[in-house]
């Protein structure tokens, strides 16, 4: 999770910026794979977006506190990051509880459609107009998502999508708020002021509900702990990359997290991968990676 240069200012040239989402894109899969793990064991749901969210961010804290980075910050600055947190919060609740009335490959294609609200967010409040190849492009990756996660054919729970499209909505939300309040200030002091607010408002819900539920094996607690170090450092780096990028062209590149849960349900977990789902995996890849090569 350390800074480097994606702390600065600077923007990050698109390949190499194509290049490090994907990484995150498969580092968030990983996290949803170690969460299956978790949640196989008797962890409860808020148990785990607490231990990560509370995880990223004393993990954050400790490495400003090394490096000797001030904390102090403007009271508008911290208002508006408790904004940007409790967006987060809700994107977690919304997107787990899709999850719990529909299948979750049809949660996740839905809640996938937070590339195409960041740019249309953005475009609509005065921010860059996407180029028609990236506009091109999201609608495109979410029909190889379709066919990815094999969700054809299932039945459709309104209640379920409008959970996952809550979670969409808000995620997205988040990010834009995050590169129009807190771009310049620095990923790292960002990271910890959003997680913080999740996981106080987490711990808050969760408290006055009796939701949490710590896991009843060790193989619980392992997948406990790497959901926690994978969403950690794929958080912080999403945080310090985006903005740098320019949201409304790059997000479309974490449609990419589908294919990677896909592919690691398969290698760790022995889940079958159809043909149809592999040739929806190579539809999503070309989708988000050429249009931002072509730059």
């Amino acid at each position: 999770m350390a800074c480097g240069r994606f702390c600065q200012n600077a923007r990050v040239s698109a390949r190499l910026g194509v290049l490090v989402l994907l990484v995150i894109a498969m580092t968030f899969g990983s996290n949803h794979i170690a969460a299956r793990v978790a949640f196989e064991h008797g962890t409860s749901v808020a148990t785990a977006v607490a231990a990560r969210s509370a995880f990223t961010a004393l993990a954050v804290l400790a490495l400003l506190r090394a490096q000797g980075a001030p904390l102090s910050l403007p009271r508008a600055t911290f208002a508006r990051a408790i904004v940007i947190g409790l967006l987060l919060a809700a994107q977690s609740f919304c997107i787990y509880s899709a999850v719990a009335v529909i299948p979750v490959a049809l949660a996740l294609l839905a809640f996938n459609a937070f590339p195409m609200l960041l740019a249309l967010f953005s475009w609509g409040t005065g921010g860059e107009r996407p180029r028609t190849a990236a506009l091109v492009a999201m609608p495109v990756a979410l029909v190889g998502l379709a066919l990815a996660l094999d969700v054809f054919g299932k039945d459709v729970n309104g209640v379920g999508i409008a959970w996952a499209l809550s979670a969409a909505v808000s995620f997205a939300l988040a990010l834009l708020l995050t590169t129009r309040w807190l771009k310049d200030l620095d990923g790292r002091l960002r990271t910890l002021l959003t997680m913080s607010v999740a996981a106080v408002a987490v711990l808050a819900a969760g408290s006055v509900t009796s939701a949490f539920v710590l896991p009843n094996a060790p193989a619980g607690w392992l997948g406990l702990g790497l959901l926690c170090v994978f969403y950690g450092s794929a958080f912080t780096a999403l945080f310090i990359v985006l903005p740098r990028l320019g949201a409304a062209n790059y997000a479309v590149v974490l449609n990419f997290e589908p294919i990677a849960v896909l592919a690691l349900a398969w290698v760790v977990l022995g889940q079958a991968v159809s043909p149809l789902q592999v040739v929806g995996a190579f539809i999503v890849v070309g989708a988000i990676t050429l249009p931002a090569l072509r730059r």
